[in-house]
């Protein structure tokens, strides 16, 4: 029986980045009982969460939400520091070279930073984004963006809290290994799906996130 693909969700945040704090066991406890067979870590110009989950018994790609001059960009599959504050162009040359790709994070929500639509230089656009409101409005222009640029698209949680992982994942065509899934990535064989993450747990999210850091 042909294989349906893996269940990945492509943007997840840690404690590691300033404004999560979903723990790096929360991450894997709550990836499974999502039903994912994986997750990307994207904290916020920062490897560390990441790197610290590279040999548990779960694919997790090593990635970073790099700050740009203007707006936000993720780089997947890289196990070096990728300099924030740079042009777009140079900050995907390094992903590059770094041996990773370059995706395009929440790329017409102009209110969470969104990278500049005017480089083709992309492996890859998010088209859904779960923390984007209204997520029907953005998916559609995201998905726009992709076809016009006629790039891979993928889907992430953009989640900061344990209960938020996996509202939104790539189902992608590759065998369990990091570097194949990256490949088939950059191949297009990908189905983005996903949800908006409901106001409850939001809410609930932003409250523990108080408390924690109480």
């Amino acid at each position: 029986m042909k294989s349906l693909g893996l269940k990945i969700d492509l943007h997840v945040h840690t404690c590691y980045s300033p404004d999560a704090v979903t723990t790096l066991k929360e991450v894997i406890v709550y990836s499974k009982k999502k039903g994912l067979d994986g997750i990307a870590i994207t904290d916020h110009d920062t490897l560390a969460g990441a790197l610290k989950l590279q040999n548990s018994d779960f694919i997790v790609i090593p990635g970073i939400e790099i700050t740009l001059q203007r707006g936000h960009l993720l780089a997947l599959n890289v196990t070096t520091p990728i300099p924030p504050k740079l042009d777009i162009n140079e900050t995907i040359q390094k992903i590059h070279e770094a041996g990773g790709i370059a995706v395009a994070a929440h790329p017409t929500s102009f209110y969470k930073s969104a990278p500049s639509q005017r480089t083709a230089s992309y492996d890859a656009i998010e088209v859904i984004n779960s923390a984007a409101i209204p997520l029907q409005l953005f998916t559609y222009l995201n998905k726009k963006l992709a076809t016009s640029l006629n790039l891979p698209q993928t889907a992430g949680s953009d989640s900061h809290y344990a209960l938020e992982i996996g509202a939104a994942y790539t189902v992608i065509e590759a065998d369990p290994d990091t570097d194949e899934i990256v490949r088939a990535i950059k191949k297009g064989a990908t189905i983005p799906v996903g949800k908006s993450i409901p106001w409850r747990m939001r809410l609930k999210g932003k409250a523990l996130s108080l408390k924690r850091k109480v």
